[in-house]
């Protein structure tokens, strides 16, 4: 099927889903000029204008799938930070040797400093584990360490973060409300919602972008599936 025909009837099921309750069915209502960066599975649109080598982006989530950290490593030249504390995660990276440009970080993005239990997913091919209750997989949980944002830009030494990427099974919410709180407004948010999960549910979702919106950020673009979304800092927002 064609990629375009495939991400119309996409398009449809999601807003008769979202008519439904079932969805969230938020458009982009700002333009600005951006590309799309890394593979089918793990790349994201990211506004070009003002990013170089000395860009700070942080990504948090590293899966399997270092595609995109890596295209903009080819196209800026810049540093990009990786985080993910799951053991699988790390290991996987380490066999890929990637560039020197390329800084993982093994710990986890949170709203609090701390630690917690991270709990895999049923299938043990998958490498995704959540902070979110699995009883299912409970017995082979892990303890991780995660850090707020402010806390790793203080380690880091960075007064600003150009890119910030999340994509961390269902702790983006409580992310977002701690940054909501913070003095620092990275200049871009990409973060996958997981409205999906029974446990979050799409009101969540819709609150989040609420508090981004209300933080002065733009939504530039989302993914076909709905759950991939992509903000941009609207400098002149003299909001808190």
């Amino acid at each position: 099927m064609d990629i375009s025909l495939k991400d119309g009837l996409r398009t449809v099921r999601r807003r008769v889903r979202s008519w439904l309750g079932q969805d969230v069915f938020i458009a982009a209502d700002f333009d600005c000029a951006h590309a799309r960066f890394g593979s089918g599975y793990g790349g994201w649109d990211v506004a070009t204008i003002g990013l170089d080598a000395d860009a700070v982006v942080y990504a948090f989530g590293v899966g399997e799938d270092i595609s995109f950290d890596l295209a903009l490593i080819e196209r800026f030249g810049m540093t990009v930070h990786a985080f993910d504390p799951t053991p699988q995660s790390i290991a996987w990276v380490k066999r890929q040797n990637p560039p020197e440009l390329f800084e993982l970080h093994e710990y986890g993005l949170a709203g609090f400093d701390g630690e917690v239990t991270f709990n895999p997913p049923a299938d043990p091919a998958h490498v995704s584990h959540t902070m979110l209750a699995r009883p299912e997989t409970g017995a082979r949980a892990i303890t991780v360490p995660v850090k707020r944002l402010t806390t790793i830009m203080r380690a880091l030494g960075h007064d600003h973060v150009d890119v910030l990427k999340m994509d961390i099974e269902g702790a983006e919410y409580a992310v977002i409300d701690d940054l909501a709180v913070a003095a620092v407004r990275p200049l871009q948010v990409l973060v996958e919602f997981h409205h999906r999960f029974p446990e979050i549910g799409v009101g969540r979702t819709r609150e989040a972008v609420g508090r981004l919106s209300g933080m002065g950020y733009r939504l530039f673009s989302v993914s076909a599936t709905g759950e991939e979304f992509c903000f941009l800092y609207d400098r002149s927002f003299q909001g808190v």
